[in-house]
């Protein structure tokens, strides 16, 4: 059972910090970000004694996992994000947090847990949606699509990561091949157990659709599993830090560019907001991939259709945890009907499926 960060917990984090911080370590509580289910998040600052460190603990929740597992040594998801920033640091041309450290013992805060350094800057939310408040909204349109095409670049990079280098060949078991099929079966498995035998018509839409359209797509490598501008922290346009490594896994590119081009169809189409000026839209996001990853993507339709079918589930199962925890009720049908299930029915009524 997790620990309240309060009083002898923070006293245990402080003591554990000490040998990463170099010195006695006092620990203040600093804030909780809106964060999403895969772990908590909670902000620190650690003090030395000449020396401030701003902080952020990631802790395993006592939720089941968010994702499904890519391999069965996955671990909690808390490690998952872990190794791979790791590994990432070591071998990949894109920015990340640094880490401090993990820890998997819960004698020291109930669960697994690892801490890294803050990094400074703002994210694009999706409540309310960056492309209707904030920083995107009050760019200029030049400063938009520069930024959109920053994004993207730095997709096309994490794409180019040599996965043996960075130390994730475990994300696909021996005798298994990382293909778009392998990541099909695995949603497609995690979608009928959370929907427990309830109608979802959109996903049975998608699912058929899938069956007989999704091809082979570029050569495996890393991908991220939840390529968003909203999974990266910006200064000013410019992208600072990569985070939400939870859904990671080795396949094709495409699976990261059709979940990015699918959530830009959330942030728009589903909830009927217009395209700002100077933010190009999805033919011309796929080109600044093409140009950043010295590769044409193709036709991406089908894994903007798997994207779509990918983030109904995780609706799914974010509803089933919701109830589980007693926040809202049984009969709700969030589940159901919510945005990315409107932008997959919209792509899917667009394509004639």
């Amino acid at each position: 059972m997790t620990r309240d960060l309060t009083g002898d917990a923070l006293d245990a984090l402080a003591r554990w910090l000490s040998p990463h911080l170099g010195g006695d370590v006092r620990v203040a509580l600093d804030g909780r970000p809106g964060s999403g289910f895969s772990a908590e998040t909670v902000l620190l600052r650690a003090t030395t004694a000449d020396t401030e460190h701003r902080l952020v603990l990631r802790r395993e929740t006592a939720d089941p996992a968010m994702y499904p597992a890519q391999a069965a040594n996955d671990g909690p998801e808390i490690a998952i994000q872990y190794r791979t920033m790791r590994g990432l640091a070591a071998a990949a041309d894109i920015p990340v947090a640094p880490l401090i450290g993990y820890e998997d013992d819960p004698a020291v805060l109930g669960s697994a847990f690892f801490v890294m350094g803050f990094v400074d800057g703002w994210v694009p939310v999706e409540n309310p949606p960056y492309t209707a408040a904030g920083p995107f909204l009050d760019a200029a349109p030049a400063d938009r699509r520069t930024m959109i095409a920053n994004g993207l670049d730095v997709l096309a990079r994490l794409h180019r990561a040599d996965r043996h280098a960075a130390d994730l060949d475990w994300l696909v078991p021996p005798g298994e091949k990382p293909t778009a099929a392998r990541q099909f079966a695995i949603w497609s498995e995690y979608a009928d157990r959370e929907l427990d035998g309830r109608d979802h018509p959109v996903l049975d839409r998608a699912r058929t659709w899938l069956h007989a359209n999704l091809p082979e797509g570029g050569e495996p490598g890393i991908a991220w599993g939840d390529a968003r501008p909203g999974n990266i922290i910006w200064r000013g346009i410019e992208p600072v830090c990569v985070t939400d490594f939870e859904a990671v896994a080795i396949a094709p590119p495409e699976l990261d560019l059709g979940w990015w081009l699918f959530f830009d169809r959330t942030m728009h189409e589903a909830l009927g907001i217009a395209r700002l000026d100077g933010e190009p839209d999805r033919a011309e996001q796929r080109a600044l991939y093409a140009a950043a990853a010295g590769r044409g993507p193709g036709d991406t339709t089908p894994f903007e259709v798997l994207a779509g079918f990918r983030y109904a589930a995780i609706v799914v199962r974010a509803m089933n945890r919701r109830v589980a925890r007693g926040e809202i009720p049984a009969a709700q049908t969030i589940w159901r009907d919510n945005p990315p299930a409107t932008a997959l029915r919209q792509l899917l009524d667009e394509i004639g499926a």
